[in-house]
């Protein structure tokens, strides 16, 4: 017994070494993105004293991108496909976990289909679509086209179908029907699963520049990655300036991931369990 005690914990300690070593590799592109951040123009942090660090690339960056208005474009077209999503995931979702009608499985099939279908593929339509709507250069443009996803109708259903039946039955016999249902029960018990949702797509959207490139030419539509491709453009051999720049753009989403990693491992771990 004292050897089999002595070999978990050697292998629970070489378990830990490699998981450390893995997460310092992840790490390092970061790590030296943030340095450099710091270092002066013309300077790495492999050259430079500690006393040379500096906050001014910062400061810099932010006023000659013109971060502000691309932060204000980014949340606002953020949140508005998030809140889309989550409404027309909740509802279809629930809709082919719970609700029994001829071609459930069918439109199940279709929503999955859509999950191998590059958004690239379908931009010439869309633009079509949008233009003749006269949507182009708008906030709709950017908003409209991934207003529904598959992947969230797919990861709500899968989630619905692990809560039992028997809570809505409950209900129904108390008198609720089915918007209240899934109202007052079933979005509450799955809030993992949202907030699942809710960091795919803001933080999707946050890192998307195919869409602002392709159905916007206005410079007041100008989200942050479109900022920082054009703010890269100007400053392409200021390496300080550049990761500066780039540390801003990746902090709020960063946070943000933080804040709901709990939900978001509960909801992956629970999401293909099926009672």
């Amino acid at each position: 017994m004292p050897k089999l005690n002595w070999n978990l914990k050697n292998a629970n300690f070489w378990s830990l070494v490699l998981l450390l070593l893995g997460a310092f590799i992840v790490l390092l592109p970061l790590i030296i993105v943030f340095l450099t951040s710091f270092a002066p123009a013309g300077t790495t942090p492999g050259v430079m004293g500690q006393n040379n660090w500096t906050l001014a690339n910062y400061r810099e960056a932010w006023e000659r991108g013109k971060f502000l208005l691309a932060f204000a474009n980014s949340t606002l077209v953020a949140i508005a496909v998030t809140a889309f999503q989550i409404i027309t995931s909740a509802l279809a979702g629930y809709a082919l976990a719970r609700l029994k009608f001829r071609g459930r499985q069918a439109i199940l099939l279709v929503v999955l289909a859509t999950l191998v279908i590059p958004f690239q593929l379908l931009v010439i339509p869309i633009f079509l679509v949008l233009k003749w709507g006269h949507l182009i250069n708008t906030y709709w443009a950017l908003i409209l086209p991934t207003a529904v996803n598959g992947f969230g109708i797919f990861l709500l259903r899968q989630y619905f179908q692990t809560i039992p039946v028997e809570l809505e039955e409950a209900a129904a016999i108390d008198g609720a029907n089915r918007l209240q249902i899934l109202w007052q029960i079933m979005l509450p018990l799955a809030r993992p699963a949202l907030v699942t949702l809710f960091l795919f797509t803001f933080i999707g959207e946050w890192n998307d520049l195919f869409k602002p490139l392709v159905f916007t030419t206005r410079p007041e539509l100008r989200t942050v990655q479109l900022a920082l491709a054009e703010f890269q453009e100007q400053f392409t051999n200021n390496w300080p300036l550049m990761m500066a720049a780039v540390t801003i753009t990746t902090v709020p989403v960063m946070v943000l991931f933080l804040i709901g990693q709990k939900q978001f491992i509960r909801g992956i771990a629970t999401t293909g369990i099926k009672n």
